[in-house]
């Protein structure tokens, strides 16, 4: 049975990265999802791809982490594979420890902001992410989600500084955008958050079917439904872009617009 519909889960991003997600009307969330792309190490270590199978991946990697804990990939494989799975204060604890056995890595120092900011700990996260990568060496993937972090704890003039200094670094990267939208979304200036979000729709490369969802949400609470509820069925199938737009014209009908308010997804849009 597909799970019930929730608005910020809907609007959830960063992700992440970013790891940026707003609640509405007190909608409770599950879990963090990455708008951005993973927030990881550099080139020359990417960052490791989301498990498909967290159950089986938490007892194959968390097997070797246990008998090796110095195990670099192990460590990284399996946190995420707890983070997947909800797991988030276990998550926390492995790259904790992974980072201790293996300081300065800064991979597993990404995993762990990353892994902090699920479990709502931003401004723990935002200061571990500092440390993954250097003024000298920026990564426009940890600087979006520090800036998603600040977004959390209300710091938007400050998250968007950090977006602008992503940017710079990566030009019209759709995942930035969408959370810098988000970040005008959550300060109540749709109209500038409506355009950003067009912008990353329109970026490079395949662009996170999210992007199109979170702009039909800027653009429905505008009062333009229709357009919205175009958006939002472009990239869904019928059963679940019909329980998205209900979902959306009810909050809608009941409220008059929308109140907002940044939420701990772990509160992760």
């Amino acid at each position: 049975m597909r799970q019930p519909f929730c608005l910020a889960r809907f609007l959830a991003t960063a992700a992440t990265t970013a790891i940026l997600a707003a609640g509405l009307a007190g909608c409770k969330t599950t879990g963090m999802s990455d708008i951005t792309g993973s927030v990881g190490a550099r080139a020359e270590a990417p960052p490791v791809s989301p498990p498909a199978d967290p159950s089986r991946d938490i007892e194959a990697y968390g097997e070797r982490f246990r008998s090796n804990p110095r195990d670099t990939d192990a460590a990284m494989r399996y946190g995420q594979a707890l983070r997947a799975n909800g797991q988030r204060a276990q998550a926390v604890s492995v790259f904790e420890q992974a980072t201790l056995n293996n300081p300065g890595n800064k991979m597993l120092m990404a995993g762990y902001g990353r892994a902090l900011a699920d479990a709502g700990n931003f401004e723990r996260a935002f200061e571990v992410l500092g440390t993954a990568h250097s003024p000298a060496n920026p990564d426009w993937r940890i600087l979006s989600a520090q800036g998603a972090a600040l977004d959390q704890m209300g710091r938007h003039d400050e998250a968007r500084r950090y977006y602008g200094n992503a940017l710079k670094i990566r030009p019209e990267e759709p995942s930035v955008l969408s959370n810098l939208g988000l970040s005008y979304m959550l300060s109540k200036n749709l109209p500038e958050a409506e355009v950003t979000l067009r912008r990353a729709q329109q970026g490079r490369g395949n662009v996170d079917p999210r992007v199109r969802q979170n702009l039909g949400l800027v653009v429905g609470l505008q009062g333009r439904f229709n357009e919205a509820e175009s958006i939002v069925r472009a990239d869904l199938p019928p059963d679940e872009a019909a329980a998205n737009v209900a979902y959306l014209k009810q909050m809608l009908n009941n409220r008059g617009g929308a109140k907002f308010s940044g939420q701990d997804d772990a509160k992760r849009s």
